[in-house]
């Protein structure tokens, strides 16, 4: 250790308080978190790219510094799938302190792990009063059946009006208008479900079908229109 001349020559002052960090809540206990093992957790992140074009959002469930597990959600950029299916490989078991040097390639997954290292630092997480945590694999509880992303996909024009695309519900299928051409409800189908149906043997067509829903006042509409189409 090297000091300049100035301290070298100023007398020593007892330092008397020694408190140590506020404790953070974590699982359900208040700890004095001095290292990185001290630290557990839930937490969720949110991260974009300098462009601004795509967004991350990353879930990790921490145990004592390690990363136990890890849900990666991407949009809006191709690349960034590939991104984070390299992340989601990478991230656990390592420490967070690990993680928030390691290069994810993506900004937006990197910017993810900047921000939910901060929730997980100051005690803001999902998990802050809940007693032990939660279970590792209790991220996937936030993508629902088919483990499937929620995602909600809306455009819009002056000139047109308002399209839906995707609901948390599934993939819009048609819009429902009333008289005055207002939008009044939609029909969809839970991607998700439809899937899993496929995947056990169910024809594809029954499995469409079956899993096609309705939102809001759809069969009250004056009329309907296909969102991609008209």
């Amino acid at each position: 250790m090297n000091y300049s001349h100035e301290v070298e020559n100023m007398c020593v002052v007892a330092k008397g308080c020694d408190h140590g960090p506020a404790p953070i809540p974590e699982e359900g206990k208040w700890v004095q978190s001095k290292q990185i093992s001290d630290i557990s957790g839930l937490s969720h992140g949110i991260g974009w790219c300098a462009p601004q074009q795509g967004a991350c959002k990353l879930t990790l469930n921490v145990k004592n510094g390690i990363i136990e597990e890890a849900l990666v959600e991407t949009l809006g950029c191709s690349g960034m799938t590939h991104s984070a299916a390299m992340a989601a490989e990478i991230l656990q078991g390592k420490t967070l302190l690990e993680a928030l040097n390691t290069d994810l390639v993506c900004d937006a997954i990197n910017v993810a792990m900047r921000e939910i290292f901060k929730q997980l630092a100051y005690g803001r997480t999902q998990t802050a009063f809940s007693e032990g945590g939660l279970p590792v694999g209790a991220s996937l509880e936030d993508l629902g059946k088919g483990l499937r992303s929620q995602v909600g996909t809306m455009f819009g024009t002056k000139l047109k009006g308002v399209r839906y695309l995707e609901m948390s519900e599934g993939y819009v299928l048609e819009i429902a208008l009333d008289k005055n051409k207002e939008v009044i409800g939609y029909k969809f189908v839970h991607i998700g479900k439809m899937m899993e149906a496929i995947r056990n043997g169910v024809d594809p067509k029954v499995a469409y079908e079956k899993n096609i829903g309705t939102y809001g006042r759809f069969a009250d509409a004056d009329s309907y229109i296909d969102p991609r189409k008209a």
